[in-house]
């Protein structure tokens, strides 16, 4: 068990819930992907390999702009596997669906079905690793969703299955249903989007043994430049840990947010070379009970009782 009082992180290997599949501790997001080129993509996945990335997380709606890109970010991803398929083992890849403009959600069976066969062609892929509903269909039954991801499972295409953005009520409710374990759930969370420390998410990810993959770990951008007194105390308080390991305020973000002891992976969705160099020195520092709790604090804007 890790001790919060002298907690310094390694890139080791952790298990996705009780999935059997093995990942990094940090993942590679591919939001902004889909513009990227066939040699600019390839060039960045290589750059997430070298900073020791195995976990890749995309979904089919990752590149819509509002009309039009939608699955571009995945179809870029299948150009790159098609010139370079050797690519494809080195990688634990995630795809998302169940967005479905402008509806907007729709996890019914046939919807969800098509909708991965569709993701599987785009990335020219007989399979994904991990398959997650990406937002709540509060108009489809749990037990129907259930019975759709185990017969994605059954059939080979996909290997586990996860959740993204659900309540805690809803895990529960798919839980219930399913026959196989949920080894995902992907919610926003970063030192400055508390709600999964909050709402009891991480909680249940302990109790459960759920992998909790972070998205927008750097505050949508906020982090980096913060534009109101909360982002700015929580900045600072960043910063302390950063100057003493001598990383950026986004590793620091980065290591805060694995020091919980829910294991959290953050998503880096940075399409910046440099930057996706950087990855490594979240696990340069070091987190102090102290220090943790004084970026909470920051966030929070009180004292704790």
């Amino acid at each position: 068990m890790t001790t919060m009082s002298e907690s310094t992180y390694t890139p080791e290997s952790r298990p996705l819930g009780k999935s059997g599949i093995l990942v990094s501790p940090i993942a590679w997001g591919m939001w902004r992907f889909g513009h990227a080129g066939v040699s600019g993509g390839r060039a960045l996945i290589e750059a997430a390999f070298a900073a020791g990335v195995t976990l890749f997380d995309t979904a089919d709606i990752y590149g819509f702009d509002g009309a039009g890109g939608f699955g571009d970010a995945e179809s870029l991803l299948g150009q790159i596997l098609t010139e370079a398929p050797q690519l494809r083992g080195q990688m634990v890849l995630a795809t998302k669906g169940g967005i479905t403009p402008p509806v907007p959600y729709d996890s019914g069976r046939d919807y969800l079905t098509a909708a991965l066969d569709a993701s599987l062609r785009r990335m020219a892929v007989d399979s994904v690793d991990l398959y997650q509903i990406h937002r709540p269909d509060i108009l489809a039954h749990p037990q129907e969703v259930a019975r759709t991801l185990e017969d994605m499972v059954s059939a080979g295409k996909v290997r586990a299955v996860g959740v993204s953005n659900y309540t805690l009520a809803q895990h529960r409710a798919l839980a219930a249903f399913l026959n196989i374990p949920l080894a995902s759930t992907q919610p926003e969370f970063s030192p400055l989007e508390l709600g999964p420390i909050e709402n009891g998410l991480l909680d249940l990810a302990m109790e459960t043994d759920l992998a909790v993959l972070a998205w927008s770990p750097l505050g949508g951008g906020r982090i980096g430049d913060p534009q109101d007194a909360r982002a700015t105390a929580v900045a600072a308080a960043l910063d302390v840990v950063a100057a003493e390991a001598d990383v950026s305020r986004a590793a620091a973000a980065y290591g805060w947010i694995m020091a919980h002891p829910a294991r959290v992976i953050p998503i880096v969705g940075t399409q910046n070379l440099d930057r996706i160099a950087e990855i490594p020195d979240a696990f340069k520092c070091h987190w102090s009970r102290q220090r943790w709790y004084d970026v909470l604090v920051a966030s929070r804007g009180e004292k704790l009782p």
